[in-house]
């Protein structure tokens, strides 16, 4: 990574095979719009090559805010530096606090989960260094100027290494999906208990190689899964549907996915429900429309450089939010940018931008 970053190798490698006599076509990627981030966030701490992976976003409810780290927020992005530990941003890419907790790779959260009688924003992140799921709570309606994200817990598991992560609600209680980089998965149902949080294991499963990005579709009761070299998969939700799926996109002559298959998320946006998936080997982002009887295909695009801001590269993790989140009146998009001034850092795009490049 020292030498090559990892969208220059896919680049490399697709120019090599198909200069290779008799070798199978080497997807090329789809074509794709164009579109201008609208802010950025400071770099994250570590300088080497490699460390920003995966941000989630948190929003006050419109016309409100919260206490973060002395600051009122409208909301805020947790992201990643998975030699580090995990960065929280305000909606203006400025840091609000860092927690210093090793090697943390994929993080997401969700709202509305009661412990000790209030209702916490759960946030939690897959942890390679102590080989489990580190567990984090912020109070959203604390006025405390010391208010800050604060550990909650530790889920130990027996994957191989902890990769990707994602979390979910299910029958009342949060599940937390955690991805082995080899593709072995675990579904733990969270529970708080006398001592902390605690995780039972209700279900597990083999992807088939190595996976990272997933999200949950709690209203829907799916989960999607992105296999690095596959493509993307579609699961129930519910455990008792055993490992059952449904590839919705493979990464094959379309295009429309280029190795490496990296972030999933979803956003809302009125009725509607979309699917983005970062294509990192061509540095751009695929979308499905997801709420109906099948997925419907949208299309592409890629951030570009706009308002003194460099374009996306090599991008890896991403989150996105519908509705109102601080100043972004429709959604917020937080995509990982691998190539950059320094480290590495999220940029921000505005969903309005996305919906008018896509005509949706």
């Amino acid at each position: 990574m020292t030498v090559i970053g990892r969208k220059d190798f896919a680049y490399v490698t697709a120019a090599f095979f198909l200069a290779l006599p008799g070798c199978a076509t080497v997807p090329v990627g789809a074509p794709a719009v164009d579109v201008a981030p609208s802010g950025e966030t400071v770099a994250v701490g570590t300088a080497n090559a490699d460390a920003a992976d995966d941000p989630a976003i948190w929003a006050a409810p419109a016309g409100t805010d919260a206490m973060l780290g002395g600051q009122a927020v409208r909301g805020f992005i947790a992201g990643t530096d998975k030699k580090a530990g995990l960065y929280v941003y305000g909606l203006d890419g400025a840091q609000l606090q860092f927690i210093r907790d090793g090697l943390l790779n994929n993080v997401d959260l969700r709202e509305g989960v009661t412990v000790d009688g209030r209702e916490q924003v759960l946030i939690g992140a897959s942890d390679r260094g102590r080989m489990g799921i580190a567990l984090y709570l912020f109070d959203p309606a604390s006025r405390d100027p010391a208010n800050q994200l604060r550990p909650w817990g530790f889920i130990r598991s027996d994957v191989t290494e902890p990769y990707g992560f994602c979390l979910g609600m299910s029958g009342g209680a949060p599940h937390a999906f955690l991805i082995g980089k080899d593709g072995e998965t675990r579904q733990y149902r969270i529970e708080t208990g006398p001592s902390g949080p605690t995780g039972t294991e209700v279900r597990r499963f083999a992807i088939g190689s190595q996976s990272e990005g997933c999200v949950v579709d709690d209203s829907a009761g799916r989960l999607y899964v992105g296999e690095e070299n596959g493509g993307v998969w579609r699961y129930a939700l519910d455990a008792g549907s055993g490992s059952e799926r449904i590839q919705l996109q493979a990464i094959d002559d379309s295009g429309r996915l280029v190795p490496d298959v990296e972030g999933v998320t979803l956003i809302r946006d009125g009725g509607a429900t979309y699917l983005i998936v970062s294509s990192q080997g061509d540095s751009a982002f695929a979308l499905w429309r997801v709420d109906g009887a099948e997925p419907a295909y949208v299309g592409r695009f890629r951030v570009g450089a706009g308002d003194g801001i460099d374009a996306v590269t090599g991008t890896d993790g991403l989150d996105a939010r519908g509705g109102p989140v601080g100043d972004y009146p429709e959604g917020l998009v937080v995509v990982q940018d691998d190539e950059n001034e320094g480290a590495q850092n999220f940029k921000l795009i505005d969903w309005r931008a996305i919906k008018a490049a896509l005509g949706l």
